[in-house]
């Protein structure tokens, strides 16, 4: 999931109205988030991989899948806990967790079930349910981190492990960095608000493990994964971005046609520098932290 700003941002942070926007931008998405699973799969899956290994996910486990979007990462969880576990799957997005429904019954995994639910809000479910919790690139996105974290340990019993994956810094993500950057001077946005999440709120030194820490968990592990985004050219990665990437768009709210015309050129000229005669490799470093409740 990705950063929401507005190009007229109030002086402070407003919280509700950001989870509005966030939900109407992957309802919009939700489609284009599903077609590019394929790269999905091969961008985030050895961060996916390590998510699953450092939350525990074994066969017969209980697990839940916060901000699950399309599903990929729901279905290797599911693949790990077994017919005899379980995978709940919670998003913001109704209409992105019907591709998460409709990939589960296509691979034949009737241990998957979804449901509508904003990523603070797992205080709604029944207490110690869940004997591990996961959230791929979704944490990031919650106006209240530690509220949400409260939530996860609720649903999680003792002992049971919650990790997350999240972008680490800017300069080690420069294929999503750029363009953010490229958006924000060209529609003269103000810097992010104190307190406004966004893709990198977790990524500077010891973030990540203090934000785990100070919502209570222990045993706190953090392993940083290298995970280049490949593809032909630098045009398809700008292609991968305006379908999928809708926080973008909403940064580009106030520009005129021929303004994004020419913010998308500057953005795939930059992106350029990231191609070889092998193709496109877009540098990205993801972080994955993990913790017991």
């Amino acid at each position: 999931m990705v950063e929401v700003l507005s190009p007229s941002a109030p002086a402070v942070f407003d919280a509700d109205k950001f989870r509005q926007t966030t939900r109407a931008q992957w309802e919009a998405a939700a489609d284009a988030w599903d077609r590019w699973s394929p790269l999905l799969n091969q961008w985030l899956g050895a961060a996916t991989d390590a998510m699953l290994d450092l939350a525990g996910v074994s066969p017969g486990a209980r697990v839940l899948d916060i901000a699950a979007g399309a599903g990929d990462q729901t279905l290797a969880a599911a693949r790990r806990a077994g017919p005899n576990g379980y995978v709940l799957a919670t998003d913001i997005s109704p209409a992105i967790l019907q591709h998460a429904r409709t990939a589960a019954r296509k691979a034949g995994l009737s241990n998957v079930e979804t449901r509508e639910l904003d990523g603070e809000r797992h205080d709604l479910l029944p207490a110690a349910s869940f004997d591990a919790a996961i959230s791929r690139v979704g944490l990031i996105y919650f106006p209240d981190q530690q509220r949400a974290l409260a939530g996860i340990r609720h649903a999680l019993r003792p002992g049971g492990r919650f990790a997350a994956v999240v972008y680490s810094t800017p300069e080690r993500n420069p294929f999503f960095a750029l363009p953010v950057a490229i958006i924000r001077r060209r529609a003269q946005l103000p810097a992010p608000l104190p307190g406004q999440p966004g893709p990198f709120s977790l990524g500077g030194e010891g973030v990540l493990a203090r934000t785990l820490e100070t919502a209570g968990f222990r045993d706190i592990e953090v392993r940083r994964v290298d995970s280049p985004v490949r593809l032909p050219t630098a045009a398809e990665c700008v292609r991968f971005e305006r379908e999928s990437f809708g926080a973008l768009h909403q940064m580009m709210a106030g520009m005129s046609d021929a303004e994004r015309a020419d913010t998308w050129r500057e953005i795939e000229e930059t992106l350029a520098r990231f191609e070889t005669p092998q193709g496109f490799t877009g540098p990205c470093e993801m972080l994955v932290g993990a913790g017991a409740r």
